[in-house]
């Protein structure tokens, strides 16, 4: 049977990175609602219309408006059978919605948590640089650059920090992560769905955890 594979995981834990590696080694569709919300902007549907007013208003897109956006997505040719969803759902709310979905689809739903713990989280986040000339990613303590500061392809160019991953906003981005999404994990866990693998160490090696799981 085809899955909805669930990927769950903080700022920083690498979910989208192993979601693209499924993309590009197994086949299996990522389907990032970051991604779609952004390709929203440019879209003239009735429902990218709608989406485009209420992010202009500045008021948050409601459950309901993003599971139509999902469901809308997932229900492309591209998309027959087995797919991941990152970034979706974020809620209880939302986790009953993707049941409704599931049942529709004629799919299994398998929720993965990668697990990072805090500290190493802060790290990831706060760590990270990027050359604004050629994007690449650096991070302080575990990938410095050559020339603390500065691109090693583009030595004359400074790197950047997100404005978002100052440590005190990374702090509320984690904390507001943790009372969201708790109950999401609680959700999938009491109906025996959710599998947690151990988010440290390289790409590679959290790749081989989540193909165990799978």
């Amino acid at each position: 049977m085809s899955k909805i594979i669930v990927l769950i995981g903080a700022p920083g834990a690498g979910k989208g990175t192993q979601a693209r590696l499924l993309q590009e080694r197994r086949g299996i569709p990522q389907i990032s609602t970051g991604d779609m919300f952004r390709e929203m902007k440019t879209l003239d549907t009735p429902l990218a219309l709608e989406v485009q007013e209420i992010m202009a208003s500045g008021k948050l897109i409601s459950d309901d408006l993003t599971y139509k956006i999902v469901r809308e997505r997932t229900s492309k040719p591209d998309i027959a059978g087995t797919y991941v969803l990152d970034g979706y759902p974020r809620t209880a709310v939302q986790a009953e919605q993707l049941e409704e979905l599931a049942k529709e689809q004629g799919k299994e739903i398998q929720a993965i948590e990668v697990d990072l713990p805090k500290d190493e989280l802060m790290k990831r986040l706060t760590g990270r640089r990027s050359c604004p000339v050629c994007g690449e990613i650096y991070n302080i303590y575990s990938k410095p650059p050559k020339v603390d500061g500065f691109c090693d392809a583009h030595p004359e160019v400074k790197l950047d920090q997100r404005a978002d991953d100052i440590e005190d906003k990374v702090r509320v981005r984690l904390e507001t992560y943790e009372e969201l999404t708790r109950p999401l994990l609680d959700y999938y866990a009491k109906s025996g769905r959710l599998t947690k693998i151990d988010g440290t160490g390289e790409v590679e090696e959290i790749y081989s955890k989540l193909q165990a799981v799978l």
